[in-house]
Parts: structure tokens; sequence; C-alpha cells
């Protein structure tokens, strides 16, 4: 059960820096995606790394 939240805690640590790698993309000129595209991508990774870092702690609450 350990492994699995030390797993869970990465992917969302992975998440975090995907989302704000994103965010950064929006201030670079003449970037090829959107800036929409890349606010929604931003948003989502964002969104997934929160709910897996819940998941997270509320699985390292109960070990």
């Amino acid at each position: 059960m350990g492994i699995f939240i030390s797993m869970v805690f990465l992917v969302s640590i992975g998440f975090f820096i995907g989302a704000v790698h994103n965010l950064l993309s929006l201030k670079k000129p003449g970037m090829y995606p959107p800036k929409a595209l890349l606010r929604k991508r931003a948003g989502s990774l964002a969104g997934g790394g929160a709910i897996l870092l819940l998941i997270g702690v509320i699985f390292s609450a109960f070990h």
C-alpha cells in the first residue's frame, strides 16, 4: 500500500509540473498551440493533480 500511495503522490507532482510548464508556455511569444488550448491543458493537469493529491492524502490518512 505504501508503494501505491507514493506512486499517487509522484503522478500528482508530475501533473502539477505539467500544469506549470503549460502556464509558463503562455508567456512565450509565437508558441504553436493556441493560448486557449494551453490554458485548458494546464487546467486539466492541475485538476488531475489536485484529485490525485486528495486521493493520496486520504489513503495516507487511513494507512
